[in-house]
């Protein structure tokens, strides 16, 4: 499934505010005595200056804050740590919940969203808060299964392949013998903070080379910057507070 963060941030903030339209109306009126058209009467020229429309200031961000913060309820570690390099983490001392492995009704896409864009130090923010807005179904119409491969049965009566799983052919080729073609450790970083230009390149990459000299970081510092600059007052007209810091130039 294609992921497009904007879009989803825009359903979000429409899920929990009413669309407002300003709309400016004017109006033209004529004399209609005798077909007489009344010319009034010169007025005396004026010498003050018009006050001059100020220029709208230009609004830039900076998310490195976003990166550093610490996330709740992960012991100290930031999405920095998370995304460097960009594979899923499991650490087993602590809960098994994303962005620390995940299990397969995890809203996943929320909560990265949620550690990219939010505050953490802000009271009631946290990696669900935009999982809690209630957009999403509140659960699947069918459940996980309690053994290999866990995901539910699909609806209707599609052809599946026979058996339980339990006779699955595990390939023991070694790693060289395969080839990246997307990139899936953390969903959305792949999708939303690397540019169409570097795509192919990030794909065909290793995350040995995501945490060589963090190679991959200023790339996505810089296309969070974007993504606020197009989603990040819709953010905040949800009465949420934002983790990059905000310049007028």
């Amino acid at each position: 499934m294609t992921f497009q963060p904007i879009k989803r941030l825009r359903a979000l903030a429409l899920a929990a505010t009413p669309l407002a339209l300003a709309l400016s109306l004017s109006a033209c009126g004529e004399d209609g005595a005798g077909g007489q058209v009344v010319v009034p009467a010169p007025q005396p020229s004026s010498t003050a200056t018009a006050t001059p429309t100020p220029t709208a200031s230009a609004l830039t961000y900076n998310s490195t804050n976003c990166f550093t913060q610490a996330i709740q309820g992960q012991n100290g570690a930031n999405l920095k740590s998370f995304i460097i390099p960009d594979t899923l983490k499991l650490d087993l001392t602590r809960s098994t919940r994303f962005p620390n492995g995940r299990h397969p009704a995890d809203p996943v896409v929320d909560i990265l969203l949620a550690t990219l864009l939010l505050d953490m130090s802000v009271t009631g923010q946290g990696p669900n808060t935009l999982a809690n807005v209630p957009l999403d179904p509140p659960g699947n119409d069918k459940f996980f299964l309690l053994t290999f491969p866990f995901l539910a049965t699909p609806n209707g009566t599609p052809q599946v392949a026979s058996g339980t799983g339990s006779g699955f052919n595990f390939r023991t080729d070694p790693d060289s013998a395969y080839v990246s073609v997307d990139r899936m450790g953390n969903p959305a970083i792949a999708t939303a903070l690397i540019s169409s230009s570097k795509k192919v390149a990030y794909n065909d990459d290793t995350p040995a080379g995501d945490a060589t000299n963090e190679k991959y970081f200023e790339e996505y510092e810089h296309e969070l910057d974007k993504l606020f600059g197009l989603i990040g007052d819709d953010v905040e007209s949800l009465g949420l507070k934002i983790c990059a810091t905000k310049t007028t130039t």
